[in-house]
């Protein structure tokens, strides 16, 4: 007796997968901002492994690297537009494969291998805040999806913004002295003395002080003279009125803030400031004196300024002898 022996064999179906898939390297995810829902760019780096047709990927965003996919609360990449790309160009964004919280890109498919980077715009952030979050990559040999090829995850996190906050006091730098008042500091003003010198028909008397002043104000400073001329009892020395210059054989007394020549009396205004004399006492060799008036201002914040007060006296032939004096207060007066 003849036995015939059959064998059934089943063959599992098993997909095939692409040749050449592998992990995508040194990839990352690069965001503009980590504030919850910035809206953003979200950069991608990576290096495809090998040589290859690449014709389209995709970048979905899960709150895990793997396993089922749950997009992130709040996140939004459906507007998105591609504003860089280097390494495989010539994608854009495809309006069908992109959601909420997928990006799809295509291309006509061409061979593509090393680092790639890919920038979209408009990126909504995740709401929750200290959050991280992933985005999947996945490179397909054909334009329209299909043909999956190298695939990787990155990660990046929201985080919550630290506020910094400073406050700026409002602030009048100011003083007077004879000596010590830098370009930048009142630290080494010094002296409330200037002498004049004897006063004869022939000779102008001279001396300077100083003033360095500053301010944060928003509508700046003034500073103004107050006080007599020159005055030795009940006789004095003739306070000019108006802008004049300098006479020997007149009694004279006057200031003003400049370099002068005649006499030789004098520094123009300096230090990292830019306020100015006003104009009755900003003239070379021109002086006035005039209690009240103002002598110097600037009309916003202001650095550092230092002037140098000039004084002449002069007397006339009939002069009365005596001792001299005249005590001025400047006074700066800053709006804030």
């Amino acid at each position: 007796m003849t036995f015939l022996s059959i064998t059934s064999l089943t063959v599992a179906s098993v997909p095939l997968l692409p040749v050449h898939a592998a992990q995508l390297t040194s990839r990352s995810i690069t965001v503009g901002s980590s504030a919850p829902s910035a809206s953003t760019t979200h950069k991608f780096d990576f290096t495809i492994p090998a040589s290859a047709n690449l014709g389209s990927a995709t970048f979905t965003y899960c709150t895990t690297a793997s396993g089922t996919c749950t997009a992130p609360t709040g996140l939004d990449v459906d507007g998105v537009s591609i504003s860089a790309q280097s390494g495989a160009t010539g994608f854009s964004v495809d309006a069908t494969t992109t959601t909420a919280n997928v990006i799809g890109i295509t291309r006509t498919a061409a061979a593509a291998s090393g680092a790639v980077s890919y920038t979209f715009s408009t990126a909504v952030n995740p709401s929750a805040t200290n959050t991280t979050f992933y985005a999947r990559i996945q490179t397909y040999t054909a334009a329209n999806f299909t043909g999956a090829q190298d695939s990787g995850a990155v990660a990046t996190s929201t985080a919550a913004q630290i506020q910094v906050t400073a406050s700026v006091d409002e602030t009048l730098t100011f003083c007077t002295g004879t000596s010590g008042i830098t370009t930048s500091s009142c630290s080494g003003a010094t002296g409330t003395s200037v002498n004049l010198g004897s006063l004869t028909p022939s000779t102008t008397g001279s001396g300077v002080s100083q003033i360095g002043v500053s301010t944060n104000a928003g509508l700046g400073y003034n500073i103004t003279v107050n006080g007599t001329t020159l005055a030795s009892g009940a006789n004095n020395i003739t306070a000019l009125a108006t802008q004049t210059a300098s006479s020997q054989g007149s009694s004279q007394f006057g200031i003003n803030l400049r370099d002068n020549a005649t006499p030789n009396v004098g520094t123009d205004p300096d230090g990292s400031g830019t306020a100015t004399p006003t104009a009755n006492y900003n003239t070379v060799d021109q002086f006035r004196f005039v209690t009240a008036d103002q002598i110097a201002s600037k009309a916003s914040a202001d650095n550092f300024r230092r002037y140098h007060v000039s004084y002449i006296a002069n007397v006339a032939g009939d002069t009365p002898a005596g001792t001299y004096t005249s005590t001025l207060t400047y006074i700066a007066t800053a709006t804030f």
